[in-house]
């Protein structure tokens, strides 16, 4: 990794959009899709979500407005937290790579020190500069990651932080099943006692 810092957080971004991307990886187009919190966040809404926040932060803010409109932003409220049914993934997938990729652009034409206005943000409080707006938008990525961790568990069973490595002790089904027992009897008797 480099030590230039702007460099830095845009690498730790760059891999959050992989692994949002990655928590996809052999679902089927309804898996990716469907509701499963009771506020519907789902797998592809997730990436939707993630590319509206870039091409807003790193379009518009610095007078870069993203170039065409984002087919999931037709005035519904919530309406980039899920993929229409005649958008698959293929199609959300390619929106989001072209806007990360003028998001790319506007991060490495930019200094840190670049100062742009959120015209979203109360008056009076709008402007953040480019160092601002990386390590804003990489933490709302990287929280809607664990979000896709989450969910992807929730699916199929298949967890990890990164396709490049596990994050997680070793442990067969067995040891995983142990483990859940000790966690669900350590809660009951913790209830018990309170």
């Amino acid at each position: 990794m480099k030590n230039d810092a702007k460099a830095v957080l845009h690498e730790y971004l760059q891999s959050g959009r992989a692994v949002l991307l990655w928590k996809l990886d052999g679902l089927s187009e309804y898996d990716i899709r469907r509701p499963l919190t009771s506020t519907g966040t789902n797998l592809l809404g997730l990436v939707q979500h993630t590319a509206s926040t870039e091409s807003g932060y790193f379009g518009l803010v610095f007078g870069r407005p993203y170039p065409e409109p984002l087919p999931w932003q037709d005035g519904r409220p919530n309406g980039d937290m899920w993929a229409r049914p005649d958008q698959t993934k293929d199609d959300v997938v390619a929106v989001c790579r072209r806007v990360w990729a003028h998001a790319d652009a506007t991060i490495t034409a930019l200094p840190l020190d670049a100062v742009g206005e959120v015209p979203w943000w109360p008056e009076g409080n709008r402007e953040l500069s480019l160092h601002q707006a990386l390590v804003h938008v990489l933490v709302d990525v990287s929280r809607h990651a664990g979000h896709a961790d989450i969910l992807r568990e929730t699916i199929d069973g298949t967890v990890g932080m990164d396709p490049r490595w596990p994050n997680l002790p070793p442990g067969d089904q067995a040891w995983w099943n142990d483990h859940r027992r000790t966690l669900e009897d350590a809660a009951r008797r913790a209830a018990d006692t309170a």
